[in-house]
């Protein structure tokens, strides 16, 4: 009988240690699938927070299939850099504000439409339902799928004068973003919207170039804006939302069971996200008053001026959120 070698010996002993492992048909001796997953926000923020809940989750939950490498607060790159690397499926998962996906479908400025959207729960049942899903499907011929949505918030005034009353807001020069419906918002509340760049945003706040901004108040809370903002009015203009998204050419590589895992994944996410950015809300309010700051409450008639002065913001968007769409939305809202 011939001799086996020292080499082959070798072998035969790793096998049988790997058999015995159970590790010869296990996740973790197969391929690691790496995700790269941008994002803007900074990672104390509970987005940041809620990615890399994601990710702790999606590495324990796949046995190791998945490895999550995060680039927060625009390190991979900006909105087109991000949306680029999608569809050519070098970068595998990403978020953005919804209207921003309004190149690829005007549908997707339906958030931007003002004193709509009245509370969370309204926001929860347009983003999950029917509206949103429907509006996140038209992404996927552009290479992009939609897991689902995330919250930024309701938009406050953060600004160095009390705006008490619209009277107040007459002439305010206000930095907006890009977006034309943002823009029309401030115009048609008298403001005066100044558009600059989201990395320049502090130091124009601080050397008043602009005299207030129009944000949530997580974002502006850990960007630090009430240091330099005394007054914050909580108009809750609209909603703001992001939209996770996955590359369409890494999804159809995935077997079935990899697709599962990364959905049960960004729902723990999505319900951390939700509910970290909402019970915030309360202590970033609290803390403002403490550090010697102003919060300001619109009285529901005072309210009322502010929707009314906006009244004409939807119908001058109609061609890119039609009015059976706004209709849709408000009878969703009156849902219970």
């Amino acid at each position: 009988m011939k001799k086996r070698g020292p080499k082959i010996i070798h072998i035969l002993i790793s096998l049988a240690i790997l058999f015995g492992m159970g590790l010869w048909n296990s996740p973790a001796a197969a391929k690691e699938i790496v995700i790269k997953l941008a994002h803007p926000n900074v990672p104390q923020h509970p987005m940041g927070e809620g990615y890399e809940l994601f990710k702790a989750d999606l590495e324990k939950r796949s046995g190791g299939v998945f490895r999550v490498d995060i680039y927060d607060s625009s390190k991979y790159g900006n909105f087109d850099a991000v949306v680029q690397g999608l569809q050519m499926g070098v970068l595998q998962m990403g978020s953005d504000a919804c209207n921003n996906f309004s190149v690829f479908n005007p549908q997707l400025m339906f958030l931007d439409m003002p004193f709509i959207i009245p509370s969370y729960e309204a926001a929860d049942r347009i983003t999950d339902g029917p509206i949103g899903k429907k509006l996140a499907s038209a992404l996927e011929k552009n290479g992009i799928l939609g897991l689902g949505y995330i919250d930024i918030g309701f938009r406050q005034v953060f600004s160095s004068r009390p705006i008490r009353k619209l009277e107040d807001a007459k002439g305010l020069k206000i930095r907006a973003t890009h977006s034309k419906a943002h823009i029309a918002i401030l115009k048609a509340l008298g403001m005066n919207p100044t558009p600059v760049a989201w990395g320049e945003v502090y130091t124009a706040l601080q050397q008043k170039t602009v005299d207030a901004i129009d944000i949530d108040l997580n974002l502006a809370w850990f960007n630090k804006f009430p240091e330099i903002t005394k007054y914050v009015t909580l108009t809750r203009s609209f909603y703001s939302g992001h939209l996770v998204l996955v590359s369409k050419p890494f999804w159809e590589k995935l077997s079935p069971q990899e697709q599962t895992w990364i959905n049960e994944s960004f729902a723990v996410m999505q319900k951390f996200e939700r509910n970290k950015i909402r019970s915030n809300e309360s202590m970033i309010i609290q803390k403002i008053k403490e550090t010697g700051g102003e919060v300001i409450e619109l009285s529901p008639e005072e309210r009322a001026r502010w929707i009314k002065a906006t009244e004409e913001v939807a119908p001058a968007f109609a061609y890119a959120v039609p009015p059976e769409l706004i209709e849709e939305m408000r009878k969703t809202v009156q849902e219970k």
